[in-house]
């Protein structure tokens, strides 16, 4: 018996009033009547194997003193016997032509394991071609990585935040990409973020550059960085304008390089296991066309889904909304609307897998501090209503920078922990 995925935001959504269709009580593996009469519509249970299926498959590996289970074992070894005259070996393979146990070294002076032990100043195993273990120490050291480990010992999921575009433009982007990748080794880095606001930001001018720096970056860090997720940051206007026509075209010919065409090409040719789309646009770009931000969000999330974005990659919403010179002014009912708005609806909407929250970020132009926390990270009612989703909390991040902490760098992710489950440490 299991419970559909879609209970984990179903729950922790439940005080906004939205509710999910369950499946219909007709279905033969259905198994709703055994939940209470009080449980929520969302929450939807189906037998993987009902009583008389489980109790078949039971009987099958059991029967016969468990024949069945015996006969589903690993087969006999197989092996060539050299001295026959029939088998033909190659004197340069290598090993010593001796069986091991499992966990037995394979190599000379190697771990247990059979993992070669790193030396100072050697290559290490994490990464044979691009990080030694000198480096990796070294970048531990950095704020961005002292941060990255801050954070996972708060809990936290942690990726690292770089912006490589400039690199990329100068030809240092081979070196850029190591001292990244030095970070990416850290315990408990998941994933990297080489790009924020690419095609909005000015810095890629044609669509041709914007495809060669993602192409090589993404090359490059798979390659320093081997196992961990890449990532991108963008904001495609166009799909806020639904089937609005004169929207689409307006909206095309202001943001020629945003091309929903050109980034789901990202996706589809496996060059980035995450995209997130900003949602900050969403107030005043439609204005022309009557579109409001609740209709804009709603037009892209739908487009995104018609697309099947999140069947090649993880798609996550990104909002800075709840942040204010100083501190949110959202009162409690303020901050519900907003958690509905910005945070229930692309988790509901099947399109987005989560939701990055701009917390802390300032604003030099102005000379303030944005934040969602008043100063010292005091508590206020918008932090406390965000603490209630606690549910989805695995798919709330939110960005920090270690160069500019609030209080320090331990107070401030345990602070933040309250909240999210993931964090991009961000890099000078």
């Amino acid at each position: 018996m299991r419970l559909r995925p879609l209970i984990v935001t179903g729950l922790a959504l439940s005080l906004l009033g939205i509710g999910v269709p369950a499946w219909s009580a007709d279905d033969p593996r259905s198994c709703n009547d055994l939940m209470s009469s009080d449980t929520p519509a969302y929450v939807v249970c189906r037998w993987m194997a009902t009583p008389e299926e489980a109790a078949d498959i039971a009987r099958f590996w059991l029967e016969n003193d468990g024949q069945n289970m015996k006969d589903a074992g690993p087969g006999r070894e197989v092996g060539v016997d050299c001295s026959e005259a029939e088998n033909a070996c190659d004197p340069n393979l290598e090993g010593d032509g001796e069986m091991h146990d499992v966990g037995d070294p394979d190599v000379d002076g190697a771990e247990d394991g059979g993992t070669p032990e790193c030396q100072d100043g050697q290559k290490c195993f994490v990464d044979p071609d691009a990080v030694t273990r000198q480096q990796a120490a070294e970048a531990e050291k950095t704020p961005t990585g002292q941060g990255a480990k801050t954070a996972q010992t708060s809990g936290l999921r942690v990726w690292i935040d770089a912006e490589l575009a400039d690199e990329f433009k100068s030809g240092t982007l081979a070196d850029a990409v190591k001292k990244v990748a030095a970070l990416a080794v850290q315990p408990g880095v998941v994933g990297i973020r080489f790009t924020s606001q690419i095609g909005y930001n000015g810095v890629l001018t044609t669509a041709e550059e914007m495809d060669k720096f993602v192409a090589e970056t993404s090359a490059a860090l798979r390659k320093a960085a081997p196992g961990k997720k890449i990532a991108v940051h963008t904001v495609v206007p166009v799909l806020g304008c639904g089937a609005e026509e004169a929207c689409k075209t307006e909206i095309t010919k202001k943001y020629p390089l945003l091309d929903p065409d050109k980034i789901g090409a990202w996706l589809t040719g496996g060059l980035v296991d995450q995209l997130a789309l900003d949602d900050g646009h969403m107030a005043t770009e439609y204005a022309t066309w009557k579109i409001d931000a609740a209709e804009a969000q709603r037009n892209q999330w739908i487009q995104v889904r018609a697309r099947a974005w999140d069947a090649y990659a993880q798609i996550s919403a990104e909002d800075a909304v709840f942040t204010a010179p100083g501190a949110s002014q959202l009162n409690a009912e303020q901050a519900t609307q907003t958690i509905t708005d910005r945070v229930a609806v692309p988790l509901q909407s099947d399109a987005a897998e989560s939701v990055t929250l701009w917390t802390r970020w300032q604003d030099p132009a102005k000379g303030t501090v944005n934040r969602v926390l008043g100063e010292k990270l005091a508590d206020n009612a918008t932090w406390e209503q965000l603490r209630k989703l606690s549910a989805v909390k695995a798919r709330l991040a939110t960005i920090y920078d270690p160069a500019t902490p609030e209080v320090d760098m331990a107070a401030d992710l345990k602070k933040l922990s309250e909240v999210f489950g993931q964090v991009y440490v961000r890099t000078p």
